[in-house]
């Protein structure tokens, strides 16, 4: 990077560290420093080391420049509920965290920000993807890192059914910028909980709802059904579900048995000849 550029980068860099430690921090400036600063770094070098006509160590300070970057705008794209800029931000930052980490030296954010996207993963049920990420980790991290072990018990609990576990490590994160993933985790969990009720039951007391639902009232209740476009329909304390529509959707055609019977034996008749 040429020297007066670099003198840029530096300056806006140290800008938007200041303005993000600011509490609150303004948003919209962030941003646009952020935005600033997306174009000043594609003049970073990204070879750590052999890089022809340039110095190693200040290579090494432009990475770690440009990590630190990517890294505020992670944390901003959450605070700024940008789902797919805190994916965009992970990307590039998992090409630091991994492709470099014999050359530069282990980020305080690294962890957090990993456990993070662990937690967008599973909060967008993508359970595949999800397990994808955890090989990319050490065995030790998975067991002792605090930020690590949070989204990988809430993978477990998820699959044991555990739903109350999952709820009440709602008070219990490792950091704040944790609280939105673990929203949309929950109500994530709430959708599919509420399609199993409407399937097990016709009706339910709203206080049974409620419970079940892990909400604190009746009303919350029925704010859940209207944002989720349930036609659930409330007489009195009674929570009745759309069941016409249940038979609707659950209605199959008779199946041949005659036919299906005669199938299975002409193909054992066949396997047998085959034998």
């Amino acid at each position: 990077m040429a020297s007066n550029a670099r003198q840029d980068v530096i300056a806006t860099h140290n800008q938007l560290f200041q303005e993000w430690n600011k509490r609150p921090a303004n948003l919209q400036k962030v941003g646009i420093l952020l935005d600033k600063l997306k174009i000043a770094l594609t003049h970073v070098d990204f070879l750590p080391t052999g890089c022809v006509g340039s110095d190693a160590a200040t290579v090494k300070g432009d990475l770690i420049i440009a990590r630190d970057v990517l890294e505020i705008g992670a944390l901003w794209s959450v605070a700024s509920k940008d789902v797919p800029s805190f994916e965009r931000y992970m990307a590039q930052l998992k090409h630091y965290y991994f492709d470099y980490q014999n050359e530069l030296p282990v980020s305080a954010h690294k962890h957090q920000l990993l456990g993070m996207n662990l937690l967008a993963l599973l909060s967008q049920n993508r359970v595949a993807e999800f397990h994808t990420e955890l090989e990319l980790l050490s065995t030790d991290e998975l067991k002792n890192n605090v930020y690590i072990r949070h989204p990988v018990s809430l993978e477990q609990w998820l699959m044991e059914g555990c739903y109350n576990k999952v709820f009440l490590s709602k008070g219990n994160v490792p950091a704040e910028s944790y609280n939105y993933f673990i929203e949309v985790l929950l109500n994530t969990v709430r959708i599919e909980i509420a399609a199993c009720i409407e399937a097990a039951y016709d009706k339910v007391t709203l206080e049974a709802a409620a419970r079940i639902l892990f909400l604190k009232s009746a009303r919350e209740v029925q704010e859940f059904a209207l944002k989720q476009n349930k036609q659930w329909t409330v007489t009195g304390n009674v929570l009745t579900f759309d069941t016409e529509k249940r038979a609707r959707e659950n209605a199959v055609q008779k199946i041949p048995a005659t036919l299906l019977a005669g199938h299975a034996i002409e193909y054992a008749k066949e396997l047998e000849m085959i034998v």
